[in-house]
């Protein structure tokens, strides 16, 4: 059967949405490693964090939130304990479960990176786009993602990150 090529427009795209996301992605991490010297990915699991009860998640949800594999996640949270961020604890009464927890300092670390990191959001993203197309743009991409973690997403060789 012969595949279902891209269009030139569809090509267009494609390639422009996967620069973007790579080039993004790399100023963000760069944006944080210059002005707080720490990661995004250290940045958004204190965000995270930050927005739960007490402070805390299990680390499996904070997986699925940050869209990455457990083992990434718990070498990551690994690190972060180094610099005194972060803490895991057991669950009350479940032993099997593992939470992390945001420390004082990792939410200091947290206030003093946010608002140079939203700048840079803002600059990078939000400033280029009209409303209508900031809006366009969120809806687009809340429909492909949950393409591809609903439960009509293709079968793929692998679970999602947060599930392996």
């Amino acid at each position: 059967m012969e595949p279902r090529w891209l269009s030139p427009e569809e090509q267009r795209t494609w390639r422009a949405y996967r620069d973007l996301s790579l080039v993004l992605e790399d100023a963000l991490d760069q944006q944080l490693r210059h002005k707080a010297d720490l990661s995004h990915l250290y940045y958004s699991v204190m965000v995270f964090l930050s927005e739960a009860p007490e402070r805390r998640l299990r680390m499996t949800d904070l997986a699925e939130q940050l869209k990455i594999a457990r083992t990434r996640l718990s070498y990551t949270v690994s690190r972060m304990e180094e610099r005194g961020w972060v803490r895991r604890e057991d669950a009350l009464g479940d032993r099997r479960v593992q939470l992390a927890v945001l420390t004082d300092e990792g939410l200091t670390a947290l206030e003093q990176a946010a608002p140079s990191h939203v700048a840079t959001v803002r600059a990078a993203v939000f400033d280029r786009l009209t409303p209508e197309q900031a809006r366009a743009f969120g809806e687009a991409c809340e429909i492909i993602l949950n393409g591809l973690t609903g439960p009509d997403r293709p079968a793929f060789p692998a679970d999602l990150p947060w599930r392996r």
